[in-house]
């Protein structure tokens, strides 16, 4: 396909400036939140419903956006999602109270689904055998924009807490309009659906009962995606609350972490692996995801939070290990069903872990204990990785054959 380069570097500059703009607002949006709310306990309630509203939104659009495309095409689906971006981020930028806020998250889920997009784009342009590749890079991407967005949002901030929802906005316009110009359609007409097909996001969740290795596991993936949701949530509010950071040393610790994860992912899972094998590896990877909880919970002073950020960045392994011993238990023609139901079961999962994790904060905060919820993360970690350990001793020491679904 001649126009390919273009177009491949198109997906990507589309996919780096999504996770840049969510990246952005990181370090300021508690601060905003707060600002509005006039409380830090009521701005902590109120983010965990903000996150939530957000993370339904894509549950229930990412089979609506990716339908629609295959029926009319990928083009447009990605061009209106980059306009409801700028959208999004313009209203951010202007919202007078939290409930402008609000719809502005629920515009953002609802854009922010069109990932699901640009994975098809990248499938339709790209030859079986450099898919994936392309889909590596797809996932540098993704790491350079976690990057790049919060030390960007943690330095802008410093020019007032709206400053990085306008520049994210800019982002996007400026994405919008070079899509415009140089993107073409990569599904010609007669290969498109016919009609729309199925819209129910919770169609993937079937998968989780038909495979052995996702039965033991569904409670796991639960546990462990409610802990980290504990992180996601309320680590913001815990570095202006309890070590009263600026923005700007809020980004350049998400920027660190970033790179941190970058360098498990890039260089250390693979090695890991290969050294100790899958089962130790995600043991090691669960056993420092519950000791950053550990460490966060006591943490009082920025040395202590980096350390808890270096640890984190170990629990990386895990998650790497854990899908590869999960893809060998399943043939190779349901593993696209595999991965999407564990995807929508973390979808699930970001709904209403955001909502338990901040109110917990919220709760500690208000009895002088801000590290409350990482306790409870702690717990959960701990439990979750309790049960992983149990299914992995009941599993075979060497899976050669993967099992199929059960009728």
């Amino acid at each position: 396909m001649r126009r390919q380069p273009a177009a491949l570097i198109f997906i990507l500059l589309t996919a780096l400036i999504d996770v840049m703009g969510i990246g952005l607002i990181i370090p300021v949006l508690p601060g905003l939140v707060k600002e509005l709310a006039g409380s830090e306990a009521g701005a902590a309630r109120f983010i965990g419903w903000l996150t939530a509203a957000y993370a339904l939104m894509q549950f229930v659009f990412a089979p609506i956006l990716g339908a629609l495309s295959d029926r009319y095409g990928r083009r447009p689906v990605l061009l209106l999602s980059l306009l409801g971006m700028a959208l999004d981020y313009l209203v951010l930028f202007f919202a007078p109270n939290l409930w402008w806020l609000l719809v502005g998250r629920l515009i953002a889920g609802i854009t922010g689904a069109s990932l699901t997009v640009a994975n098809a784009y990248i499938a339709d342009v790209t030859p079986p055998e450099e898919r994936a590749k392309n889909f590596g890079r797809l996932g540098a991407t993704f790491g350079l924009g976690f990057i790049l967005g919060p030390a960007l949002g943690g330095l802008l901030g410093e020019y007032g807490l709206r400053t990085p929802f306008l520049a994210a906005a800019v982002l996007s316009a400026l994405n919008f309009v070079y899509g415009l110009l140089v993107l073409p359609e990569s599904l010609p007409p007669e290969k498109r659906a016919r009609t729309v097909g199925t819209v129910n996001p919770f169609t993937p969740l079937r998968a989780l009962f038909e495979y052995p290795i996702l039965r033991g596991l569904a409670l796991t993936f639960v546990l462990l995606g409610l802990a980290g949701q504990v992180i996601f949530s309320t680590w913001v509010l815990f570095t202006e609350g309890a070590l009263n950071w600026t923005p700007r040393q809020t980004g350049v610790a998400l920027g660190f972490f970033g790179l941190i994860t970058a360098g498990v992912q890039a260089g250390l899972v693979g090695r890991f692996i290969s050294r100790f094998g899958e089962r130790r590896t995600i043991m090691t990877g669960l056993v420092a995801s519950t000791l950053e909880f550990v460490v966060l919970s006591v943490a009082r002073s920025g040395p202590m939070l980096y350390f808890s950020l270096l640890v984190g960045g170990l629990g990386g392994l895990a998650n790497p290990a854990l899908q590869g011993l999960i893809s060998r238990q399943v043939s190779e023609q349901e593993q696209g069903r595999v991965q999407g139901a564990i995807t929508s079961l973390n979808s699930l999962v970001g709904i209403f872990g955001p909502i338990v994790a901040t109110a917990v904060y919220a709760y500690g905060l208000g009895h002088g204990f801000p590290g409350a919820a990482f306790v409870m993360g702690a717990l959960l970690s701990i439990v979750g990785t309790v049960l992983i350990l149990g299914v992995l001793r009941k599993l075979p020491e060497t899976d050669r054959q993967p099992a199929t679904a059960e009728a």
